[in-house]
């Protein structure tokens, strides 16, 4: 009797060993499968800045994660990333933001004298007080932190762009002492870069200009704690366009009649697309196309345009506005309407394109001042939520079919580009090539 009763507790403890063999078996499998799922949507090189704090217990939460195809930093460029994750200032004076403000970005690069005249005009805005104001450099330059440092009329941020070429003295995305040059055959001088569709290399000041704009927005919707989870609009400006006092407010009425007005349109502007134009005078809401002075969005437009990294990086012109216009807002498949007011609430006063002007006696303006009468009506909300919206269609400009104005060629530029937009995203929505 006995030895039939250790025969079923042997097979017992037999069926308990194998099932502990199984259950450890497929616990590895597991973790295996699980390292490797990691290992496929973080890539190598990811960095943390939760470390930047400046002494107040503020930390910048959000993480770089695709950083394997971006250059390697110098000093500079790691100072100034770090620097972007500093808080506003001017806590002490607007401890807190207005209820949905729309976020303000002031986007520059080093005209000093220009940035003085868009920064004065800026503290006349009615209402500038209520919101945060973000300005975004290409490269460092102490003529402009110092104007930017006598801010005190809202809170504001300071970012600087630390994979602009001008931080790269001898190197990619600067110049390399190997780069080709103007019309240079690579075979032929032995030397690095990809011509443009006119056989021009590329030239890192002109190339900046794409990618500030790029790196910036990216940066901006996906990038920042301060504007992470902001679902409103947000406004950009460049340093030579000067603001009317009644900006603010006549935005907040257009983005806020933008859904019942024009439920097509994409943006709302402060002026027309017509630089050169200061407004109909008419009593209508116009819907045309997107202009280049005083647009604003929303986050559901800007995963429309970051959708479309591809046509942006890839389209040899190294104007953003041109490259959105003649290949982004076509892919859409339909017309790219933004909303305004038949008086415009910004002015381009730049009289130099590019990366002119820096200097005092080259700034670009008559005699070094701007003059822009500025009315009883620019100073106080002139749009009526009552008017109709007339529809500007078949404008000129620049459309799908327009090939470029290159300088925009070389396959390092357009790798960076698409490195922007999956540096804040553990899974990339696209691949270099």
């Amino acid at each position: 009797m006995m030895a039939a009763s250790k025969k079923p507790r042997l097979k017992v403890v037999a069926l308990r060993r194998l099932l502990s063999v199984v259950f450890i078996t497929l616990c590895g499998v597991l973790l295996l499968i699980f390292l490797l799922g990691s290992n496929s949507t973080s890539t190598i090189g990811a960095q943390d800045f939760d470390n930047v704090d400046d002494g107040s217990g503020y930390h910048h939460d959000l993480k770089l994660t695709n950083l394997h195809s971006l250059p390697q930093q110098n000093d500079l460029s790691l100072k100034l990333e770090k620097l972007n994750g500093l808080p506003p200032r001017n806590l002490d004076l607007y401890p807190t933001l207005a209820k949905d403000p729309i976020i303000v970005v002031l986007y520059v690069h080093n005209r000093p004298q220009y940035l003085k005249v868009v920064v004065k005009s800026l503290s006349q805005v009615v209402g500038i007080n209520e919101t945060l104001l973000i300005v975004s450099h290409d490269g460092y330059f102490e003529d402009m932190n110092k104007i930017i440092d006598g801010i005190r009329f809202c809170q504001v941020k300071q970012i600087y762009a630390p994979y602009s070429p001008h931080l790269f003295s001898n190197r990619f995305p600067g110049v390399s002492a190997t780069d080709c040059k103007d019309k240079d055959n690579a075979e032929e001088k032995h030397c690095e870069g990809n011509p443009d569709q006119y056989g021009n290399h590329r030239s890192p000041k002109i190339v900046s200009l794409k990618h500030h704009w790029w790196w910036m927005m990216n940066t901006i919707w996906d990038g920042l704690r301060e504007t992470g989870e902001h679902s409103g609009h947000i406004l950009f400006i460049e340093e030579d366009h000067f603001i009317f006092p009644n900006a603010y407010r006549n935005l907040q009425i257009l983005t806020s009649l933008k859904p019942k007005k024009c439920p097509n349109c994409y943006a709302a502007n402060l002026a027309p697309s017509d630089v050169k134009s200061r407004g109909e005078g008419w009593a209508s809401l116009i819907a045309e196309r997107m202009g280049n002075v005083g647009y604003s969005f929303n986050r559901t437009v800007w995963r429309k345009i970051h959708n479309k990294a591809r046509e942006f990086c890839f389209f040899d012109d190294y104007n953003w506005d041109i490259t959105m216009w003649a290949t982004v807002y076509p892919s859409f498949g339909s017309p790219v309407y933004s909303l305004r007011g038949p008086m415009t609430s910004a002015v381009h006063f730049g009289k130099c394109g590019l990366h002119q002007g820096q200097g005092e006696n080259k700034a670009c303006i008559d005699n070094g001042m701007v003059n822009i009468d500025v009315g009883e009506l620019d100073r106080v909300s002139n749009i009526v939520s009552d008017w109709e919206v007339h529809i500007f269609k078949n404008q000129p400009g620049y459309k799908a079919g327009f090939k470029g104005w290159g300088g925009w060629g070389d396959n390092r530029d357009r790798r960076l580009c698409l490195s922007f937009a999956n540096m804040y995203h553990s899974i990339g929505t696209t691949s270099p090539w």
